[in-house]
């Protein structure tokens, strides 16, 4: 009784059997939270450069809808780096709403803190981590 240690088995000739890879588009609808959320950075870029336009802030804040913009495209192509950036910039755009609202009593701000806690929450899911590449 001898045992084949070879990992590959003879060639009989017949073609192996394909297996396609799944469709980027198949892993992104499986996630419909990035996508809400890739919408959402887009929007907080579109909102910063109109603070910008209107002279609200300085032009040194258009740093960020392009970080912003950055992010939220990379995350609809399930890119590893856009993630981080999204998660970062939500965990901190949540306490710079928080902090403010403590000092402020604005309950505005309270809804946009917790909105971008259940960013951050949705983006730490080992589900959603496991999918970006």
């Amino acid at each position: 009784m001898t045992t084949d240690n070879n990992p590959n088995p003879p060639a009989t000739g017949l073609p192996e059997p394909q297996v396609a890879p799944k469709p980027q588009r198949a892993k992104l609808i499986s996630l419909p939270g990035l996508m809400a959320i890739s919408v959402y950075m887009i929007l907080l870029a579109v909102v910063a450069v109109v603070y910008v336009v209107k002279g609200l802030v300085g032009p040194v804040f258009l740093v960020f809808p392009a970080l912003f913009i950055a992010g939220g495209l990379g995350l609809l192509l399930l890119l590893r780096w856009a993630w981080a950036l999204t998660l970062a910039a939500v965990a901190l755009l949540a306490g710079w709403f928080f902090w403010t609202f403590v000092t402020q009593h604005l309950t505005d701000l309270l809804v946009l803190g917790l909105i971008n806690l259940v960013c951050f929450l949705y983006l730490v899911r080992t589900d959603v981590r496991e999918k970006l590449h």
